[in-house]
């Protein structure tokens, strides 16, 4: 797969600026692994087929893509689909075969020791899935321990770590230590050590997994808080569908470590760029993730000018009473361009789960979709 030229979905717009710019990506465990990177001869082979041949993994096969400063940029795949491993390629936690990974601008590639470990102290930090907090310190001196590395001194990393224990719901369990909190608390410690040093970028590393479903929703909506509130970009890792679209701008799919599509999530449920995409989304309620964009039909003749409209960012199932309330079509409106209406028929085939022949999107198919690949 090529992944020379970004699209649209793929690639943050002209006018937004980029925090990651991941270009051609490899990362292959094995002996062998400069010469399949670099080899175009391996392009066509499956990861089944290269391991059998070469006895080496590839983890992550020519991944391009880039993250938008402020986006929460999720990648998501089944276990075994190279998504831990791109996350960890992202800060050289595991080095990459070949390819370009620039934050900010800047090369990472390229960076020595000592400039690796100041991008991981003080521009990025990650949240694991395993919490990783030290068992004789308590829960101040858990979140102040990454700016005590840095040479800080006690009084102001305290200080800091006191301001980031309010913001994350902390408070009252300065004192307590790892053991004495539940699975939530200790990763709620994870993410306040995370967000101490106040770095440019977060990635999460299915930080939520093993946590019970109710602590896990109450963790999802956690982050969402945080990043309205702080703003800051986030690359989320999950195999989770529903908090995928829960939490993502942008999605990226990953399988046998390749990537599938990109697109937001009404995109990935809309279209699916194929098969494996449309069966990853075929159990999602429609109406809670499409937008009216995805449902409007061309305008009538003779439609009241005065009838109810509505933005076409809104979401199906906050449209129903609107549609289901009215005695026309209602108009659909991007901005101040009407695009098309939408009707009671419209709505209930999505509530029924009735698909038409051809999904629209703008006028844009399956076909379309696919465009939003890179490659």
């Amino acid at each position: 797969m090529s992944a020379t030229t970004l699209t649209p979905t793929a690639s943050a717009t002209s006018d937004t600026a980029v925090d990651f710019a991941v270009r051609n990506l490899w990362k292959v465990f094995g002996a062998d692994a400069q010469r399949i990177a670099s080899d175009p001869s391996f392009t066509g082979h499956s990861a089944a087929e290269i391991l059998e041949e070469t006895g080496c993994v590839t983890a992550v096969r020519d991944i391009s893509f880039d993250v938008a400063h402020g986006e929460v940029f999720v990648v998501m795949g089944l276990s075994g689909s190279g998504k831990s491993t791109l996350v960890r390629c992202l800060t050289r936690l595991i080095e990459p075969t070949s390819g370009q990974v620039m934050l900010e601008g800047q090369d990472i590639m390229k960076l020595g020791a000592k400039e690796l470990r100041e991008v991981r102290r003080r521009r990025v930090s990650m949240v694991f899935q395993h919490f990783g907090l030290l068992p004789f310190r308590n829960v101040l001196d858990n979140i102040a321990f990454g700016l005590e590395i840095r040479g800080i001194g006690t009084a102001a990393r305290y200080e800091r770590a006191r301001e980031v224990i309010d913001l994350v719901g902390l408070h009252g369990y300065e004192e307590r230590f790892p053991d004495q909190l539940s699975g939530g608390m200790q990763q709620r410690v994870g993410l306040a050590r995370a967000l101490a040093s106040d770095p440019d970028v977060l990635l999460f590393d299915e930080p939520f997994s093993a946590l019970d479903p109710l602590i896990r929703r109450d963790m999802q909506a956690e982050v969402i808080r945080l990043h309205r509130d702080m703003g800051k970009t986030m690359v989320f890792i999950t195999h989770d569908l529903s908090e995928a679209l829960k939490l993502g701008d942008r999605i990226l799919i990953m399988r046998n470590g390749e990537l599938v599509q990109i697109g937001t999530g009404d995109e990935l449920v809309g279209a699916p760029a194929d098969d494996y995409v449309a069966d990853f989304v075929s159990d999602v309620d429609r109406t809670q993730v499409l937008t009216l964009r995805w449902v409007v039909a061309p305008v009538p003749e003779g439609l009241p000018t005065d009838g109810p409209g509505l933005p076409a960012t809104t979401v199906i199932v906050d449209a129903i009473p609107t549609v289901l309330g009215s005695t026309v079509p209602v108009r659909v409106f991007d901005g101040d361009t009407l695009i098309g209406v939408v009707d009671r028929d419209a709505i209930l085939r999505e509530i029924m789960g009735v698909k038409p022949a051809a999904v629209r999107h703008g006028g844009a198919s399956r076909a379309g979709a696919r465009a939003g690949r890179v490659g």
